[in-house]
Formats: C-alpha cells, structure tokens, sequence
C-alpha cells in the first residue's frame, strides 16, 4: 500500500503543477467581458465607410476611407467611465489606425469628443503607438506584422497605456479640460484611410466602477 500512497501523491503533485499556471492566466482575465466575437460585426456600427471593416480568421480588419466602428452592444450600455480595456492589435506596413474611448458615435469624420490612442508604426504620420494623440504622443515605433497587446486603462481621470507589458503613455488632462466625462463614453475603431490595413482581435473590457 505504501507505494501506491508514494504514486498518487506524486500523481497530485503532477496535476498541480498542470493546472497552478492555468489558474494563473485565467485569474489576469477574471471581469472582463469580450465586446466583440470573433466571428461577425454584431454589437458594432460603422460609420462614414462601412465596406472599411471585415471579419477575418478572428479579427476585425479595417481598410478604406476615414470610418470608425462604434460598439453598440448591450454591456454597460456600450457606456464606458472607468475601465481596462484589452486588445490585440496588427498594423500592416505604412498603416495608421487608432482606438477611441469615451467618444461618441457620429456619422462621419473623426470623432469629436473623447481621446484616440494611437495605432501606427511605420506611416508617416510621426505619431506612434500608443500615444494619446494631439495630448501625450510617443514617437518611437513598434513593429509591423506583430500583434501588441494593448492594455487602456481609464480611471480616476487618468488614461494610462500599455503595449506588451511596457508603458507608453501616462495622461491626466488639465484641470477642466478633461474629455473623460462621468457619465462615461464610446469604444471606437478606427480605419484611417484606403492605404492602411490594420487588425483588432480580443477585443475586452473590465469595468472599474
């Protein structure tokens, strides 16, 4: 019987092993609620060129004129005060794109309220990823053709963002005039223009509230 004790506790070890690193990761996503499928545009409304944005093995790719997809889905009534917002993100070579929060859906053009956290590398524009753009810009770039895992998180009137682990930018507006309202804001993508392609996938969010 001694043997058998020695083997299934060295089987439990085993199994413990296995399964502490999956706890783990899954303890990194624990609130977070996916706003986009992976399969269909559903919950998300375009603006100005719907034809810009496509579903493709997992991802939301958008190419084509200025065009921004809103989430309009039902979680938080697609309304967004204080939060971490989770997603991979590609661009293609000499692309620009962008992610806005707390904006607001509207026809055409680029969103006026809210702050867009910028998605280039490579395009022309000297503004780099992760950047709030026109507010805290970055200028060094990352790399094409490899996803950044972009970590957004707006709190306490801050917006702080990561990519791959590693601050990019840490913005806290001026006294008044902040365009983080209370009463929260819209998540956007963005298609920048015909010549850029740029994908999104795990597309997640957390409210702080």
């Amino acid at each position: 019987m001694i043997p058998m004790i020695r083997h299934c506790r060295s089987v439990s070890l085993a199994i413990s092993c296995l399964v502490m690193p999956l706890t783990a990761a899954e303890e990194t996503e624990k609130g977070f609620t996916p706003l986009f499928d992976g399969k269909s545009l559903t919950d998300w409304k375009a603006s100005g060129n719907p034809e810009a944005f496509k579903v493709e093995d997992g991802a939301i790719v958008t190419q084509g004129d200025c065009s921004h997809a809103f989430y309009v889905g039902k979680f938080q009534n697609a309304k967004f005060a204080n939060y971490e917002l989770r997603l991979d993100v590609m661009t293609r070579e000499h692309s620009n794109g962008g992610v806005f929060i707390n904006t607001e859906f509207q026809e055409k053009g680029w969103p006026a309220k809210g702050y867009e956290i910028q998605v280039n590398n490579t395009q022309s524009d000297w503004k780099k990823s992760g950047g709030v753009y026109n507010f805290q810009d970055n200028k060094v770039p990352l790399k094409d053709n490899e996803w950044m895992h972009y970590v957004i998180r707006v709190e306490g009137g801050k917006v702080v963002v990561t990519i791959d682990g590693k601050e990019i930018s840490n913005f806290t507006p001026k006294e008044g005039e902040s365009r983080l309202t209370k009463e929260g804001g819209a998540i956007a993508l963005q298609a920048h223009d015909k010549n850029s392609t740029v994908l999104y996938k795990n597309i997640r969010i957390k409210p702080l509230d």
